[in-house]
């Protein structure tokens, strides 16, 4: 098969590690813990001192998890304390009621139509990085997950800050990098459930970073309701901050409070763009090793990027069906759990209340039982008839069920225009000897980076030079 290699994963070891290692693999990378059987049985309980989760990889107990039985089915304690810090008011973290009201109120701002309308700031943000690398030396070295990192996060600032962050945009870039750094950490304390007022290591920085991200946010808002409550004022955006701000719950007329607002702002910018930094970083490595998808991804691009912007993702069939590989091979989020409320059976396993539940993509995405030759590096998977072959509750990139990812179309869009852009305009080459390992913290990210050496094409397509900036 042309194009087809392994990408680099930790090899699973034939067992479990013993406490000791399992903890400090944890502290190092969660990912490396994992060992060969969890990636051939459906179901399997693991014994350990703190807690016995069961780990859950067949499609139906995971459908019947996520969706038919999903109201019994709450987040672990574990995941809400690690992402809870400054998002406890946002639809990331909330539950029930509160779940329900946000859900129906978001869901108009990621419509179909309101993602597509986003299709140029998604270029604008693309052309914007390829005209920095323009202006490089030609064969340059730079860290591609990096810039696209900074390239997410300033398709953000265009789509919900359209007038600005209203801050020093760099100032808020690194903010961004700490919050991550720290929300990261899967301390020992959270495993074995010690209450939130045992001081945890990073939290009194966390908490500074959240303080800067509350300060800059209320100041936008605050700005943005000035602007919209005038309602002479034509020129106003009709960004997400802005739907954000008129959103109102279908069945009750109740607008967000600030907090929601807020909180959500938050959620938009630390599950929007890391997630998509990384899935970008993981489609453009695994490009450069495969000259034969990188050929088909250009000239795709070179037929379809500058025709008409209506119904552009779907003709970037192949370039979407790389980042899709892409999300399979390195899930953005690599695992998700669940606690159940009342005693449930799944497959031949009793569950009882607040049991721990794992779903990890990672692992499910790899599975020996649900995918032909998973390791590998294939995009014809989903491709055509293949595409359609893979069982609903195989591929969990942006999760399924109620609590679904709001935002998955916006990051699919997202990724699969600017990998185009960019594979029309340059040739990005891995430098020889780098090491390019999966390190898995909040997400799935290059461990050291993607040191890549950046060519322009010499007969590329590209719009003329953008002065636009974020904030």
């Amino acid at each position: 098969m042309r194009g087809v290699f392994r990408p680099p994963a930790p090899v699973p070891p034939a067992d479990m590690p013993g406490l000791l290692r399992l903890l400090a693999t944890l502290k190092r990378n969660p990912l490396e813990c994992w060992s060969a059987g969890f990636f051939e049985q459906p179901i399997v309980r693991v014994r350990l001192p703190f807690l016995d989760p069961v780990l859950v990889h067949d499609p139906a107990a995971i459908k019947r998890v996520l969706v038919d039985n999903s109201a019994n089915y709450r987040k672990d304690p574990i995941q809400r304390r690690i992402l809870a810090t400054g998002l406890a008011d946002g639809l990331l973290s909330v539950e029930g009621q509160r779940w329900d009201v946000q859900r129906r109120t978001l869901a108009p701002l990621f419509a179909r139509r309101t993602v597509t309308s986003f299709t140029d700031a998604m270029l604008r943000a693309a052309d914007n990085l390829g005209n920095h690398w323009g202006k490089l030396k030609p064969g340059s070295i730079v860290d591609v997950a990096a810039e696209f990192t900074l390239l997410t996060l300033h398709v953000l600032a265009l789509t919900i800050f359209s007038d600005g962050i209203g801050s020093n945009f760099d100032a808020f870039r690194v903010a961004m990098n700490d919050y991550f750094g720290a929300i990261g950490r899967i301390s020992v304390l959270d495993l074995i459930g010690a209450p939130d007022y045992v001081p945890r290591r990073g939290r009194r920085r966390l908490r500074q970073t959240m303080a800067y991200f509350e300060g800059v946010i209320d100041e936008v808002i605050a700005a943005r309701r000035r602007r919209l409550d005038h309602s002479t004022d034509t020129g106003a955006p009709d960004d997400l901050l802005a739907l954000l701000l008129r959103a109102l719950d279908p069945a009750t007329g109740r607008p967000m409070s600030l907090a929601e607002v807020r909180a959500n702002v938050l959620t938009f910018l630390s599950a929007g763009h890391e997630t998509t930094a990384n899935a970008l970083a993981w489609a453009a490595f695994l490009l450069s090793q495969s000259p034969y998808w990188s050929a088909r991804v250009r000239a795709e691009a070179d037929a379809e990027l500058d025709g008409d912007r209506n119904g552009l993702l779907e003709r970037l069939v192949v370039t979407k069906a790389v980042v899709e590989e892409a999300l399979r091979l390195y899930p953005s989020i690599a695992a998700l759990s669940r606690v159940p409320e009342r005693a449930e059976v799944i497959g031949e396993i009793s569950l009882q209340p607040q049991s721990l539940i794992v779903i990890a993509p990672y692992i499910l995405h790899r599975h020996r039982r649900l995918w032909e030759q998973p390791d590998l590096f294939d995009p014809t998977r989903f491709l055509g008839a293949a595409k359609a072959k893979i069982p609903r509750f195989a591929y969990l990139p942006f999760g399924a069920g109620p609590r679904t990812c709001i935002g998955s179309s916006f990051a699919l869009q997202e990724a699969t225009l600017v990998l185009a852009r960019l594979v029309q305009r340059f040739d990005m080459q891995l430098v020889p000897g780098a090491k390019v390992w999966p390190l898995q913290k909040i997400t799935l990210r290059p461990g050291y980076g993607l040191p890549m050496r950046i060519t322009p094409r010499s007969n590329a397509r590209h719009p003329p030079c953008c002065d636009c900036q974020p904030g």
